[in-house]
């Protein structure tokens, strides 16, 4: 699917987890677009090459402890999803019921995903995913959303942010902090 000229609601990840603003290169875009039977994910963020999970494409458990982009969806309340999608195929979906409170892990998903290098640049890559979540893994009553992208090893472990969290944890499930979901 293209991007150009698609309606949807647009997620920039254009700031580290203390709100500092990202170079351009380090931003990521996530565009949400309704479809018959889900809710489209588009993503195009930065590729920094880390290394991917150990088992083959799908479902990964603790996916957010490699490069990834994660949105989450919840209602006015403490039911949420959580979308991780990784550069190599890889995916996390976590319905929770509360404030870390998992209900449904490892959910199927159909995402595809494909790195995009930079040749003869020292700037990173891209990489571009397409992710289907079936509206049955949304809260009923949606209505706010953040997305994140987090990557590299030990200390040069970076953490980007939508809409930052508050303080010096980067604690993506402060659910204070996720701006209206407007979906046309």
């Amino acid at each position: 699917m293209s991007r150009a000229g698609r309606q949807g609601m647009r997620l920039a990840i254009a700031h580290d987890f203390r709100g500092e603003p990202l170079p351009a290169v380090h931003r990521a875009e996530l565009l949400l677009t309704r479809v018959p039977a889900a809710l489209c994910i588009e993503v195009d963020a930065p590729y920094f090459g880390d290394p991917p999970p150990a088992g083959p494409p799908g479902p990964t458990d603790r996916l957010w402890e490699h490069e990834v982009v994660e949105l989450f969806i919840a209602d006015a309340g403490e039911q949420y999803l959580e979308v991780e999608l990784g550069p190599h195929g890889h995916h996390l979906v976590l319905v929770l019921s509360g404030v870390r409170q998992c209900s449904r892990a490892q959910l199927p998903l159909d995402y595809q995903a494909t790195i995009v290098q930079a040749p003869g640049t020292a700037e990173p890559g891209r990489f571009r995913g397409v992710a289907a979540v079936p509206w049955d893994y949304l809260p009923r009553a949606a209505a706010r959303v953040n997305a994140y992208a987090i990557h590299g090893q030990g200390e040069r472990r970076r953490y980007h942010a939508h809409s930052p969290p508050r303080g010096e944890v980067a604690d993506f499930h402060q659910l204070g902090c996720f701006v209206p979901l407007e979906l046309a």
